[in-house]
C-alpha cells in the first residue's frame, strides 16, 4: 500500500543505516580523516559540528516542508480516507488535547503557526497511529475499531502528539546523525589499527562494534522518547478533561495483544514497543485511588462500528458484519445494561448492507437500533450518528428528497451535515433547485475553509451537474492544489482558462481562474529556485 510505503520511506530519513546518507556521510568523514593525516591538510581540517541544538539539523520550516511533502503522496492515496463523520469525531477528540497543549506551554512559538497540527484517518483495519515531521498525525481505523471509549483512543493520539511537541522526529534525525558520525570516526579509526595489524577478525570487529553502539544508542534515544511522550501526553490527556485512567487501559488491551504481533494486526506495538516500566508508569499516575475504568459511551460505539465497516472493504468482510447483530449480546462488567454492544452491531450491520446493497436488511437494521437507542435514554449524539445513518440509507436509494427530510429535522450546520446533502443533491433527480442551493453553500464554506479537498471535489461534481463548466473546472483545480498537488492544479486551471476564451464564459470566473493560476505559478517557480537555487535549468518541473 503507497501510504505504508511512505511511512517506510519516511523512518529510513532516520534509520542509522539509510544507504544514500551513510554513504555520503562516510564518504566526507573519510575525506577530512585524510586530510587531518595529512601534513598539508591539518590546518585547514573542520570536522562537522555536532551541535545541540534540534533546530541546527532540522528546523522547522524544513520540517513542515518535508511533512507536506509525505502528505503530497499521502493525500491522493486511496486509503486516505475523508469520512466527515469519523473525522469530525476524530477532531472532537484532537483539538481540545492540541489547544490544551499550547496552554500548558508544550507547543512553542516556532511551531504553533508553522507547524500543521493535522489530523488525518488511513483506511487500514491494523491497529495503528504514526507522526509525521511537521505536525501531521495518520491514525487508522483499526485503531479506533479497537478501543472501547473515548478516553482510550484519547490517550493514543495525546502520545503522538506529544511526538510533535516534543521534536521528537527532529530529534530522532539529529541523534541518528550524531551516533552515525561517531560511530563511522571508531570505525575509520578501527580499520586504519587492523590494517596495521594484519587481522581480518580485527577489521571485521572494527566494522562491526561501531555500528551495534549506534544501533543500541539509537534504541535508547527510542526508548527515551516513548518515555517522554508518555508523560507529556498522560499530562496533556488529564488537562484537557479525558480520563486518566484511559492510558492505562489502552496499555492494558495492548500488552494482552502482545501475543497477536506476529498475525501484523498490531504494528503500533513495533513503533511504540511497551515495556512493564511504561506499564508501571501510567499505573503509578494514577495515584492510590481505585482505579476507575473509562466509561463506555454510545457516540464512540457507534463511531468504533463505523470504523469497523469502512476500514476493510471486501465483500466477505461486510458480510460477516451484516450478521454481527444476530449474534450480539449484552456485555458485562461496567456497562452492563446499557446494551452498546448491541447497538454497535446494529449500526455495523445496518452500514455493511448499505455497501452491499440490501436495503431491506439496512432498514430493518437501522429501525431495531434507534429502538433500542430509545429504551437506552436516546443519547442524543448517538440519535444524531443514526439520523445520518439513515440520510445515508436514503442517498443510496436514490431516495433524496427523504434524505433531505431527515437531515432539516435536525436544523444543523456542520460539515458532515453539508457533505450529506451534497451527497443527496447529485442523486438527485428531481431537478436543479436542490443542486444549486447545495452547491451555493458549499461554494461559501470552501470560501471559508480552502484547504478541505472534499467540499471542493463535491462542489466540482455539482456545478457539473448544473452544467456550469467552468466553475467545475475551477473546483477540480483548487481540490489538486488543497491536496498538494500544484503541478495537477496548474493543468486543470490552464483548462479552465483556455475555456475561459468562449464566447459564453463567465467573465468573473475566468477572471478568478486567471488570477489563481497567476498565483499558483509563482508558487511554482519559488519552488524551483528553491530546489535549484544556482538556476532552474529548462524543462526543470515540480516531483
Amino acid at each position: 500500500m503507497m501510504i505504508l510505503k511512505n511511512k517506510l520511506s519516511l523512518a529510513s530519513l532516520s534509520r542509522p543505516g539509510a544507504a544514500p546518507r551513510w554513504r555520503r556521510s562516510l564518504l566526507a568523514l573519510a575525506a577530512c580523516c585524510l586530510l587531518a593525516s595529512s601534513p598539508a591538510g591539518q590546518a585547514q581540517v573542520a570536522l562537522p559540528a555536532l551541535g545541540d541544538s534540534v533546530s541546527q539539523d532540522l528546523d522547522v520550516g524544513a520540517e513542515r516542508n518535508l511533512g507536506d511533502q509525505v502528505m503530497g503522496q499521502i493525500r491522493p492515496d486511496p486509503d486516505y480516507l475523508d469520512d466527515p463523520l469519523l473525522q469530525e469525531y476524530l477532531l472532537g477528540i484532537w483539538n481540545p488535547l492540541v489547544t490544551t497543549a499550547k496552554l500548558l506551554g508544550h507547543i512553542s512559538d516556532e511551531t504553533v503557526d508553522r507547524f500543521a497540527w493535522e489530523i488525518f484517518l488511513v483506511r487500514d483495519r491494523s491497529v495503528n497511529a504514526f507522526a509525521l515531521p511537521g505536525g501531521f498525525v495518520g491514525v487508522h481505523l483499526g485503531l479506533i475499531a479497537m478501543t472501547s471509549s473515548r478516553d482510550e483512543l484519547a490517550s493514543v493520539l495525546a502520545h503522538e502528539l506529544s511526538h510533535v511537541t516534543q521534536r521528537h522526529i527532529a530529534r530522532r534525525i539529529a541523534g541518528d546523525s550524531r551516533n552515525s558520525m561517531l560511530a563511522m570516526a571508531a570505525m575509520l579509526a578501527g580499520l586504519i589499527a587492523a590494517s596495521r595489524s594484519g587481522s581480518i577478525d580485527a577489521a571485521n570487529a572494527a566494522i562491526v562494534g561501531p555500528q551495534a553502539l549506534a544501533a543500541q544508542a539509537s534504541l535508547n534515544f527510542s526508548r527515551d522518547m516513548e518515555r517522554e511522550a508518555d508523560r507529556v501526553g498522560f499530562n496533556v490527556l488529564s488537562e484537557a478533561g479525558f480520563a486518566p485512567s484511559g492510558m492505562f487501559s489502552m496499555f492494558e488491551k495492548m500488552e494482552q495483544a502482545h501475543h497477536l504481533m506476529d498475525s501484523g494486526s498490531y504494528p503500533y506495538l513495533r513503533t511504540h514497543p511497551l515495556t512493564s516500566e511504561r506499564i508501571g508508569d501510567a499505573r503509578t499516575r494514577l495515584g492510590t485511588g481505585e482505579f476507575q475504568r473509562p466509561i463506555n459511551q454510545a457516540e464512540h460505539a457507534l463511531m468504533a462500528a463505523r470504523s469497523r465497516v469502512l476500514m476493510d472493504p471486501r465483500a466477505e468482510i461486510w458480510t460477516q458484519l451484516q450478521n454481527l447483530d444476530a449474534g450480539a449480546r449484552e456485555p458485562r462488567g461496567p456497562t452492563v445494561g446499557r446494551g452498546f454492544e448491541q447497538l454497535s452491531a446494529r449500526y455495523a450491520s445496518c452500514l455493511a448492507s448499505i455497501k452491499m446493497r440490501d436495503f431491506p436488511r439496512a432498514a430493518r437494521a437501522l429501525a431495531s437500533a434507534e429502538q433500542q437507542l430509545q429504551e437506552l435514554g436516546n443519547d442524543p449524539k448517538a440519535a444524531r450518528l443514526l439520523r445520518f445513518l439513515r440520510a445515508e440509507l436514503a442517498q443510496a436509494q436514490g431516495q433524496s428528497a427523504d434524505g433531505f427530510a431527515v437531515l432539516a429535522s435536525a436544523k444543523e450546520k456542520s460539515r458532515p451535515q453539508l457533505m450529506e446533502r451534497s451527497q443527496l443533491a447529485l442523486v438527485d433527480k428531481s431537478g436543479p433547485a436542490s443542486a444549486r442551493e447545495v452547491a451555493d453553500e458549499l461554494q461559501t464554506w470552501v470560501s471559508l475553509n480552502p484547504k478541505d479537498v472534499l467540499a471542493w471535489t463535491q462542489l466540482g461534481l455539482l456545478w457539473e451537474k448544473l452544467a456550469q463548466p467552468l466553475r467545475a473546472v475551477r473546483a477540480q483545480g483548487e481540490a489538486r492544489y488543497a491536496m498538494g498537488d500544484l503541478r495537477g492544479a496548474i493543468d486543470r486551471m490552464r483548462s479552465g482558462l483556455r475555456q475561459s476564451r468562449e464566447r459564453d464564459a463567465d467573465p468573473v470566473e475566468a477572471s478568478v481562474i486567471d488570477a489563481r493560476l497567476r498565483t499558483m505559478l509563482y508558487e511554482r517557480r519559488q519552488r524551483l529556485s528553491d530546489m535549484y537555487p544556482r538556476g532552474i535549468p529548462p524543462g526543470a518541473e515540480l516531483p
